[in-house]
């Protein structure tokens, strides 16, 4: 029998109501971002940056990646993230043909005022989203 029909009305019930949480976190996020006098995805380079995995290394392929953006898509983002002074390059001290990046201190500000906003944001939508999760496993 197919999957779809399976589907019951109230699956698609939390599937919309779960979907519609989820878009309004990332209206909010937007928001916040521009409210800092920054890009939507200039916000997402500098969370991914500070929040990346244990030993994965802050290079343009590691962020294209994890942006799930082309390589010359990320390079265009950092070289207006450098621009706007929330991110800057620096290089590995052993091979100097490695350019890293890190936040400046003013991205550091940013990220971090802005993750505390998208914060309540993810809180007031934890219930939906929780509900929307538990039925997967049933």
């Amino acid at each position: 029998m197919p999957m779809a029909s399976r589907l019951t009305s109230e699956d698609f019930r939390k599937q919309a109501e779960f979907r519609h949480h989820l878009r309004r976190f990332l209206r909010s996020s937007e928001m916040n971002a521009k409210s800092f006098g920054l890009e939507p995805n200039q916000y997402q380079l500098l969370l991914a940056i500070k929040g990346l995995p244990n030993g994965a290394s802050p290079n343009i392929s590691t962020l294209a990646e994890r942006l799930q953006i082309e390589q010359h898509s990320a390079v265009e983002l950092v070289d207006r993230s450098v621009k706007k002074g929330m991110v800057e390059r620096y290089r590995d001290g052993s091979d100097k043909r490695k350019v890293f990046l890190r936040l400046t201190e003013a991205g550091e500000k940013a990220v971090t005022e802005i993750a505390v906003r998208n914060r309540q944001e993810l809180m007031n939508s934890l219930p939906a989203f929780m509900e929307f999760l538990d039925t997967l496993h049933k």
